[in-house]
């Protein structure tokens, strides 16, 4: 399997997972709390660079620069989704408290403070809401984010040769 096909299911499983997410809220009425938002830019992020990979076909460096990307993308949601389950296996008594929703937060305070209070969690992110084969939303999201870090660093050094077939 070529690069880009790798590239081009990466985009397909990231906007499956995104069309999950939004079913959840939408259809379910789950209501995202802000680590969740944050796992979805991750999701989203690990989304356009495989997009833009599948678009560009690349070659060599270009799947190492994309690659590397991807990692930056799933890792970084990977790292948000860590912190919900923290805050998830802390006792009740622990939690911080629940906090102002993400549409609130967004209109009554500055992005760089809407990022760093989403950062840290409220007692809404501690919550399970949703479980499935014993593992809540961040759980299937934190394999999911290690799944993509380990297509991105196959994709960065896996070895491209010509296919013998194509040179006769």
């Amino acid at each position: 399997m070529t690069s880009r096909w790798i590239f081009g299911l990466v985009f397909l499983v990231c906007t499956a997972l995104l069309a999950t997410a939004f079913y959840m809220e939408h259809v379910m009425g789950l209501e995202p709390c802000p680590l969740c938002w944050l796992q979805r830019f991750g999701f989203m992020g690990a989304a356009l660079v495989s997009l833009v990979a599948f678009l560009h076909g690349p070659k060599d460096v270009g799947n190492r620069v994309y690659g590397f990307f991807l990692i930056v993308a799933a890792g970084a949601g990977l790292g948000v989704a860590g912190r919900q389950l923290w805050l998830q296996s802390l006792p009740a008594d622990q939690a911080p408290a629940c906090g102002p929703s993400v549409d609130y937060m967004l209109d009554v305070l500055p992005w760089f403070e809407v990022l760093t209070t989403a950062l840290k969690g409220t007692g809404d992110c501690a919550e399970v809401v949703w479980r499935f084969l014993g593992l809540s939303i961040p759980g299937w999201t934190a394999i999911f984010f290690v799944l993509l870090i380990v297509v991105g660093l196959v994709t960065m050094f896996r070895r491209y040769r010509p296919r013998s077939w194509l040179l006769r």
